[in-house]
Parts: structure tokens; sequence; C-alpha cells
């Protein structure tokens, strides 16, 4: 099975469950698990839109999130046999996207930035860290400003606190599906996203005095 960035791209809109009932999708699955590569190609297009944005978030560019979603879903097509239905196919394909993008982040070292594509639309719907209202010209380029600073904010945090701040905060996951994705209990998440959160608001605030810094050196 071959996914190349090409087809993840142009095909981001497509996913999403669009309806489909578990039961159709636990018919793939086993489809899937029998070698039927349409059946498991149609598992990809529901729910390659959230890995890729998962992947573009903590990756921060579309490179890096077509191959660790090309990654993941290869992963997962290789251990389909494996899976036991304990929890939904979305819970289980996303604990390998996560698990992928954090051992690639751990081979790095060191986390480059990476400038934030300006088109991107993460998650249409809630959990937004940041809204798209206003037509002004300096609105949006406010808008894009801020994107990314809080992307920036992201890439400098640690595994953990940047994988809970895109599940719950950007994708708008529930506790009960963070908790399935990331196998913990809903108590270490909810304190895992307060310290995520602080984490974040920090390196925010770091970024904003090193920026008045350099505009009073520039003055």
């Amino acid at each position: 099975m071959e996914l190349n960035g090409e087809m993840l791209r142009q095909n981001k809109r497509m996913s999403g469950k669009g309806g489909i009932t578990m039961s159709a999708e636990l018919e793939l699955v086993e489809r899937s698990k029998g070698g039927d590569l349409a059946a498991f190609e149609e598992l990809v297009v529901m729910y390659q839109k959230q890995i890729y944005n998962l992947g573009y978030r903590m990756m921060g560019n579309e490179e890096d999130a077509c191959d660790m979603a090309q990654e993941a879903f290869l992963k997962a097509f290789k251990s389909i046999r494996k899976f036991t239905g304990r929890s939904s196919f979305g819970t289980w394909v996303y604990r390998i996207a996560v698990n992928v993008c954090i051992d690639e982040l751990r081979k790095r070292k060191r986390v480059k930035l990476y400038p934030v594509v300006h088109n991107d639309n993460p998650e249409n719907g809630g959990g937004k860290l940041i809204t798209d209202t206003g037509d002004l010209p300096e609105d949006r380029i406010e808008r894009r400003e801020t994107r990314e600073q809080v992307q920036r904010a992201i890439n400098r945090l640690a595994e953990e606190h940047r994988v809970i701040i895109i599940l719950r905060d950007i994708q708008g996951k529930s506790y009960q599906e963070i908790a399935d994705i990331l196998n913990l209990n809903i108590g270490t998440v909810k304190s895992r996203i307060s310290r995520a959160r602080q984490s974040l608001k920090e390196e925010l605030l770091r970024q904003e005095e090193l920026k008045s810094e350099e505009n009073v050196k520039v003055v």
C-alpha cells in the first residue's frame, strides 16, 4: 500500500466518518484483516484529515505531517490483525499516530521551528485556539501572526504537553477520547491538560517578552 503525500493533501477534505455506522466501520476493519486493501483505503479516507492535522500540529509543517500520517497508516495496516476492537478504529489509529510523532521528535532531539502554512485549517469546528473572524486585511495579518506565534509555542512544548494541547484545544477531543488515545485515566488527562496550558501560556509570554526586547533594540 502506498500513501503518498499528494494523496493525503488532495483528500483531506474527504475525511471524517461521513455518517458511517460503527458496524460498517467494523466490517471494513474485518475485511482489512483479511488483506482487502480497498477496505483499508476506505478507513484511511475516513481518518486521514484528522491524522494529517495531528501530524501537522505535532511536527509544524506539511511535509512532515504527510510523512507521519503515511507512517501511521502503514503501521496500522501492518498491525491490523492485532486490532482487538476494545476501542474504535479511530482511537486505535490516533494512538499509533501520536506514538509515531513522538518517536520522530525524540529521534531529532532538538525540535526545529517551521513556519506555519497560512492556509492550514486544523479540524473544522470546536476546539480551535484561534478563530477566523473579520474581513479587514490587517485583521487577517494579525490572525496569521497569532497562529504562527501559537504554533511556535506549541513546537517548544514537551511532547506530552504538545500532544494533549493539540488533542484537546485544537482538535476538540473529549476527556474520554483523549484518555482512550493516550491510555490514561481521565484524572491524569485533566491534570496534564492544566499543566500543558500553563506551559503554553508561559511560552507565549516568553515570546512576547523577546518580541518587546527586539522592538526596544530597533528603536
